[in-house]
């Protein structure tokens, strides 16, 4: 499919799950249905090349999708999003023939892939144990981990301190995974621990290393943190545009003009139509800003092993000042949208907080100020931030 029709896909998933996106976000229950219905559309697979069984799609092509679906459920978008970046761990830290065996796999099975990746974790062990591994431990914030197929895990071996990336069927009975997300937003992301008792892994399931100390850790590698990092602005900024159309349709069918207002009809109010203009600018301007971004990290991407350092730094600060501004903009737009719809919209059954408090949730995720400071100090002194899973 093209571009294009991809966007067409996502697009009409997102529409379902904008129908009744504020029931499901009250009763906050693991979102297998919603996976479902990503897996019915084709979705899941995008990234994995055609010659492997998948859509053979390229990653401004996934950023779009991942903002088409967030519109209509944010955490449906996080999760979406989360599961390319994960599902792409073997070719930013593994061989070939890992590639391959896993990226045939997926597309098999139709994989969701889920996370335990959460840095600041750092107890989960991968210890010796006979021609394979032993992992153990507990790692918070797992994205879709509770709803995977699959699972990306963080750990750090016991014999050689070296901290890798595992691959690790969650079926095993010694992985438990917890139904314990309940924060205010991002309801539905399966965002919840997962702990590890005993759980075999073999030798080969060891996708790479992510110790700056060792050859693997290329520039290339490194695009992992950018790469994740423009999921978060897409994400955002489909919370937003699913926040601006949803109020537009309020406005339109149920708003009424103020008394004083003069007119008949709240969408001829002129300040309602001076504040829709105004969050509408910032939703353009962060749109470009994103899509800009999203074609940096494709170059890099592009690029594979001959990525230079210097070229991976400006990729990043590319990405660090879009994840700014849409960080800015979808806390305004989702807060500001209540100014345009009238008190009325403030009943539960509408559900306009949410899109609040999906994006105030996830962007706690890391410090917004520290790419700020990161943007500052490559505009003053032409610096890169040092290379860890933020930045």
């Amino acid at each position: 499919m093209t571009t294009t029709d991809w966007i067409a896909t996502a697009r009409a998933v997102a529409a379902g799950l904008a129908q009744d996106a504020a029931q499901r976000d009250k009763a906050n229950k693991p979102p297998f249905e919603e996976v479902e219905r990503l897996r019915a559309a084709g979705l899941l697979t995008l990234l994995v090349p055609a010659e492997y069984g998948g859509g053979g799609a390229d990653w401004r092509t996934a950023y779009a999708v991942i903002r088409e679906i967030a519109s209509g459920d944010g955490s449906i978008g996080q999760l979406l999003g989360y599961h390319y970046l994960l599902s792409w761990n073997p070719r930013f830290f593994g061989e070939p023939a890992t590639v391959e065996r896993l990226e045939r796999a997926a597309a098999e099975g139709q994989w969701l892939w889920g996370g335990a990746f959460n840095p600041r974790d750092p107890d989960v062990t991968l210890t010796p144990d006979g021609e394979g591994f032993r992992l153990d431990g507990r790692k918070s914030f797992a994205t879709g981990a509770r709803v995977a197929d699959r699972l990306v895990a963080g750990a750090t071996r016991t014999d050689t301190g070296e901290p890798v990336v595992a691959f690790v069927d969650p079926a095993h009975p010694g992985v438990v995974r917890h139904d314990d997300w309940d924060n205010f937003g991002q309801r539905l992301s399966a965002s919840g621990s997962v702990e590890f008792h005993a759980v075999p892994v073999a030798a080969d399931d060891i996708i790479g290393s992510l110790s700056e100390e060792a050859d693997t850790l290329s520039p290339f590698a490194t695009l992992v943190t950018p790469a994740i990092q423009l999921v978060f602005v897409h994400f955002y900024l489909g919370i937003a545009e699913g926040a601006l159309a949803a109020a537009a349709d309020y406005t339109r069918d149920t708003t009424r003009p103020w008394l004083l207002s003069g007119v008949d009809s709240a969408t001829q109010d002129p300040y309602t139509l001076a504040t829709y203009g105004e969050l509408a600018v910032s939703a353009r301007s962060v749109r470009l800003l994103a899509d800009h971004a999203a074609e940096a990290v494709q170059r890099g991407i592009d690029r594979g092993h001959d990525l230079a350092a210097e070229e991976r730094g400006e990729i990043a600060v590319t990405v660090a000042a879009a994840k700014v501004a849409a960080t800015r903009a979808a806390l305004d737009i989702t807060a500001r949208i209540l100014e345009v719809t009238g008190a009325r919209a403030t009943a539960s059954e509408h559900g306009f907080d949410r899109f609040w408090r999906n994006v105030r949730t996830h962007t706690l995720h890391d410090p917004v100020a520290y790419k700020l400071r990161e943007v500052g100090d490559h505009f003053l002194n032409g610096a890169h931030a040092p290379f860890t899973l933020y930045t």
